[in-house]
């Protein structure tokens, strides 16, 4: 069996949109893409570390433990050995304490691919291949989240584009979310339903490509 490790934030934890409400791990899309996965005899485990207001390098300034790249590392052994890294991150970096732009953003998840590839593996433990998601773009921020994203939707444009000039510089598999999904219109961020299982859908194959190859 092997084993995939989904780092992110809210959206992938599952936050159910303009609530602190969570889906259920087979609402949520990795937990669709593992039944899926299994369903198709492409036995797997997909482990969670998915942590609401997570950056990619950055610190909240009024919670702990946000700042993507502290501990990465010790994530990465203590699930090893693992197939496979998805990143789905970057969202919160446009929070409005912050003054990232799209490309610092991308360059934050870049120094989160570097963190991974020189986390201290056991000796003989394969190194994981890495997958970058870009986030659906953001849309007007609405409801209980809105403040603390004023003006995301505007720091957000290009984090796409930017994403991929990541991926293509460090060797990594990328994949576009807003190409198969959007942001929720309760609250302009999270996911809906359906859009966790359409993600899921959609990435089975871009998985599976990358497991067997």
């Amino acid at each position: 069996m092997k084993q995939i490790l989904v780092y992110a934030d809210s959206l992938s934890w599952g936050i159910i949109p303009d609530t602190r409400h969570r889906f259920d791990f087979s609402q949520r899309w990795p937990g669709k893409l593992e039944q899926r996965l299994n369903d198709e005899h492409q036995p797997v485990r997909v482990i969670e570390d998915c942590l609401n207001g997570r950056r990619t390098v950055l610190e909240d300034p009024f919670k702990p433990g946000r700042n993507g790249a502290a501990g990465i590392q010790q994530t990465i052994e203590i699930n090893t050995p693992l197939a496979l890294v998805i990143i789905m991150l970057g969202n919160n970096d446009f929070q409005s304490p912050h003054t990232f732009t799209a490309a610092e953003a991308a360059q934050g998840v870049a120094t989160l691919v570097q963190n991974i590839r020189q986390a201290p593996i056991e000796p003989g433990m394969p190194i994981a291949d890495i997958l970058i998601l870009a986030p659906p773009p953001i849309i007007q921020p609405k409801g209980s989240i809105a403040a603390k994203f004023n003006g995301a939707e505007h720091k957000w444009v290009g984090f796409n584009d930017a994403l991929q000039q990541v991926a293509a510089t460090h060797n990594c598999d990328f994949f576009d979310t807003g190409s198969v999904i959007s942001a929720s219109l309760k609250d302009g961020i999270h996911l809906d339903l359906e859009q966790h299982q359409q993600l899921a859908l959609s990435l089975q194959s871009v998985v599976e490509v990358i497991l067997n190859r």
